[in-house]
């Protein structure tokens, strides 16, 4: 009777003793506060990059918008410029830069023309042996 007396007694010990070491120790109290902490700040790091996505997609969007009523102000006021004053050569107009018209330009150009860099003939070690020779 003694043994189990004493195992139990035992058994108890260990039970107060684990409650005692969790419950007392100011280091799991300032872990658990310092885990609290971390959460806390990586839920407002996490909404202030929310923020800043939502900021930047507004922002491209405004200049999107601005970008366009920039180009259809320029293109009334070269289209009006031209029509009221008909008799102005065009290098003395204003507006002689049309947005629209440069654009469709510029796309037919850069399609037909090769790239500024690109070398008519072979040159350097890519060049046939019997040019090398001349």
């Amino acid at each position: 009777m003694t043994w189990e007396y004493a195992l139990i007694g035992l058994i108890i010990g260990f039970i107060a003793g684990a409650l005692a070491v969790r419950f007392g120790s100011s280091k799991l109290r300032q872990q658990s506060v310092l885990q609290a902490e971390l959460e806390k700040n990586r839920a407002e790091l996490e909404e202030y990059r929310k923020e800043l996505v939502g900021h930047f997609a507004r922002s491209a969007e405004l200049l999107d918008n601005m970008a366009r009523d920039y180009r259809q102000l320029y293109q009334h006021m070269a289209k009006s410029s031209s029509e009221l004053m008909p008799d102005t050569p065009i290098q003395d107009n204003p507006f002689n830069y049309r947005l629209g018209e440069s654009d469709a330009e510029k796309s037919k150009v850069a399609s037909n023309m090769p790239p500024r860099d690109y070398s008519e003939g072979a040159s350097g070690l890519f060049r046939p042996i019997q040019d090398k020779k001349q």
